[in-house]
């Protein structure tokens, strides 16, 4: 499905970023380097390595058009080049002068961003070259950056492991604790979830943190409904912290590097493993796919970039294969239940699970009742949990068997939302702003969520934990998004 088909090695130090053009590969690295190389042949060009910074070179990123390649560095500076010659455009200076740790082109290529140690981050002008908005986060240095595929917003990760989301006018939108040690890289996937009315679009976004996790939310955003951003998963497969996360260009895979040494490519749709690259003797800190070809750069701490080609026609033999036999859960072997397990973390189970011969009919039966009383599973809190992990794959189960996009079944009936609403507690400022503070992240059925809470009090039916409100809040974007999927796919 994947194979090495080639090994640069030309820098002197930890490699920290590589990124593609549709003709070009960028690198750079510790050594206070850029490199350009042809995707024709991966010669380096006449004009590389590309030299100007002082201390380590931290990230490089390509405008959409490939014309200008921009690098940040330790030296508190964000450097344009022209691709062509390799001759500098301009240099732009942090305002606070702190090492920069990341940069990102918008897609249209007015804007590029740079995000700084001292947690600041600046917006420039790409055709002036001048500054045009400058923020900063509440605490921690920037470590990640990523523009909406619309360019509406964009979202940068901080070594606190809160994600903050912020509009093309540089206003904080939004900001949570996504990863508890860290976070290390984000990306959005460039194919929407779903289409909605006048720009109302639903978007995957992958962050990867220090904690050892890749997370994939569901964000939307219109100027006129406001911000929502959406936990879906997790994806497990490494043992160590997540250095680097990105899609592929048609949105279908999901790859991640890691302190592991190991590189993980996901199918983006099941969220299955595809493949596992373990060809880097050290850290992996990078990774990106071509924007036109199955091509994939790793880079590492052991000095060398591996390019990757996938083989599309074994891979969509593969995934046809693959969806043939798991698109149901009820048809999974006991040994398929065992290695969902341990993809949830709860590898301690195993052995419980098949003493009792669970299969995938099983799985999707288990109650709170037989986990403790046939299981004989004594932890409240691993039942919670199993139960929680259970109700997510049954909702995919059934978004599987009908098409239907997992975020618009309700968690509680696992059926297509018709009403659907958050439990939340609004704040007078964030009203203004024009979004709603979830209290436990999901969205569910009006008179199921109803029902629930005078029934069960008030706790989340996804978390177990405690809401500290009943009120219950329409949630119009997403209602807007399962009338315009209706209208789609009832004709």
């Amino acid at each position: 499905m994947v194979k090495l088909i080639h090994t640069l090695a030309d820098h002197g130090d930890d490699v920290n970023c590589c990124a593609f053009s549709f003709s070009l590969l960028a690198t750079c690295s510790l050594d206070k380097t850029i490199r350009l190389y042809s995707l024709r042949d991966f010669t380096e060009l006449p004009h590389s390595p590309l030299k100007f910074h002082t201390y380590a070179v931290h990230c490089c990123c390509f405008s959409p058009s490939g014309h200008i390649l921009a690098s940040c560095s330790t030296d508190g500076t964000t450097v344009l080049w022209n691709t062509e010659n390799g001759q500098m455009l301009a240099v732009m200076e942090q305002p606070s002068g702190s090492p920069v740790r990341v940069c990102q082109f918008s897609p249209d290529s007015t804007c590029l961003a740079s995000g700084a140690a001292d947690g600041t981050v600046v917006l420039w002008n790409a055709q002036s070259y001048k500054l045009y908005r400058c923020g900063s986060v509440k605490d921690g240095s920037l470590a990640a950056c990523a523009f909406s595929p619309n360019g509406s917003f964009f979202v940068t990760g901080s070594s606190c492991g809160d994600l903050t989301v912020w509009d093309d006018k540089m206003r904080c939108l939004h900001s949570e604790k996504a990863h508890d040690l860290g976070i290390t890289c984000c990306d959005f996937s460039s194919q929407p979830v779903s289409d909605g009315e006048q720009g109302l679009q639903f978007f995957r976004l992958a962050s990867c943190g220090q904690d050892c996790q890749v997370k994939i939310w569901i964000v939307s955003f219109t100027h006129i409904l406001g911000f929502e951003l959406k936990y879906k998963s997790t994806l497990s497969g490494h043992c160590a912290p997540v250095l680097a996360c990105a899609f592929s260009h048609d949105g279908q895979m999901l790859v991640s590097g890691s302190v592991d040494k190991s590189v993980i490519v996901y199918d983006t749709n099941t969220e299955n493993i595809l493949h596992t690259l373990t060809q880097h003797t050290r850290y992996v800190t990078t990774c990106a796919f071509a924007p036109n070809t199955l091509l994939l750069a790793t880079g590492s701490m052991d000095k060398t970039v591996n390019i990757w080609q996938f083989d599309l026609e074994t891979l969509c033999q593969a995934r046809s294969t693959e969806h043939q036999l798991k698109q149901f859960t009820e048809d999974w072997s006991e040994e398929d239940v065992s290695t969902w397990l341990c993809a949830q973390d709860l590898k301690d189970l195993v052995g419980i699970f098949k003493m009792n011969n669970i299969d995938g009919k099983e799985l999707l039966n288990l109650t709170k009742e037989s986990l403790a009383d046939d299981l004989k599973i004594e932890s409240l809190g691993l039942r919670s949990k199993v139960l929680r992990k259970i109700e997510e794959l049954r909702t995919k189960v059934k978004s599987l068997s009908s098409g239907i996009p997992d975020e618009f079944i309700c968690p509680i009936t696992r059926e297509l939302m018709k009403d659907p609403v958050i439990a939340s507690e609004p704040s007078p400022c964030w009203v203004i702003l024009g979004y709603t503070l979830t209290s436990d992240g999901y969205s569910y059925e009006k008179e199921a969520m109803e029902n629930w809470i005078s029934k069960k009090k008030r706790t989340s039916p996804m978390t177990n934990l405690v809401l500290p409100s009943a009120v219950l809040t329409p949630n119009r974007t997403l209602k807007m998004a399962i009338n315009r999927w209706l209208e789609t796919h009832q004709k």
